[in-house]
């Protein structure tokens, strides 16, 4: 059963309380999102330290019930 918007948003926002997340349903199928993930946790981490603090943020699901997501993190401006 796929994750819905809510429940990844929900994940990410737990394990970085500061995140402004908002996330986009590619397909219709509630299968394929993209997430923008804005966190001043980020600041000074390269990309990739990123991606990895919200796939940890998913705890497992990245993959499973999740299938597809596309990230894009920053720092805020």
């Amino acid at each position: 059963m796929p994750m819905s918007a809510r429940d990844i948003e929900k994940l990410i926002k737990d394990a970085i309380p500061d995140a402004v997340v908002t996330i986009r349903d590619l397909a219709g199928d509630g299968d394929h999102y993209a997430a923008e993930i804005v966190s001043e946790s980020f600041r000074g981490k390269s990309r990739v330290q990123q991606h990895q603090m919200v796939y940890k943020a998913l705890q497992g699901n990245m993959g499973g019930e999740l299938h597809a997501l596309a990230l894009q993190t920053s720092s805020p401006k």
